[in-house]
């Protein structure tokens, strides 16, 4: 069974985003072993300057620099990264499971990643044009990779 961690900076504080998590947990447990790594966010100031935004981002980075394993494949998801499908994504789902490799995606805090965690991804996945919350996201990536393992499965969940 296929391996995949999300290390997250900060706690789903709406009772919604948590039981959609919840949900889709349940539904991926069929597919992968599945555990969500959620980190301490730091509070961001209403008027930061460039410099405290930097500082909060080498602090948060630092929590998810520590929690990656040399093993995996870490995908970062930044504004930056690369497009992709439902079913591009299902393809490297496949191919992941085929190699047996362990998969893990990072979402950073409201600022974004630090470059050291950009540097240390082996890729960078935007989920699209649209800025989100670091709380919706997570939600999108779980409903993702569960609709990707359903393509995979030719099920009819992603039409």
């Amino acid at each position: 069974m296929l391996k995949i961690r999300i290390v997250c900076v900060g706690e789903l504080n709406e009772s919604f985003f948590r039981e959609a998590q919840l949900e889709y947990i349940k539904r991926l447990s069929r597919y992968c072993d599945l555990e969500i790594c959620q980190l301490k966010d730091e509070k961001t100031p209403a008027n930061a300057s460039e410099a405290q935004e930097r500082q909060i981002k080498q602090l948060e980075g630092g929590r998810i620099l520590e929690k990656l394993r040399a093993d995996e494949f870490v995908t970062a998801l930044d504004l930056s990264g690369s497009r992709m499908s439902s079913e591009q994504l299902a393809a490297g789902l496949g191919e992941s499971l085929a190699r047996g490799r362990r998969l893990c995606y990072v979402i950073g805090g409201s600022l974004g990643l630090s470059p050291e965690v950009l540097r240390r991804a082996d890729a960078r996945l935007c989920l699209s044009d649209m800025t989100f919350t670091h709380n919706m996201a997570r939600i999108i990536l779980l409903e993702q990779l569960y609709r990707g393992f359903k393509i995979n499965a030719g099920e009819p969940y992603h039409k």
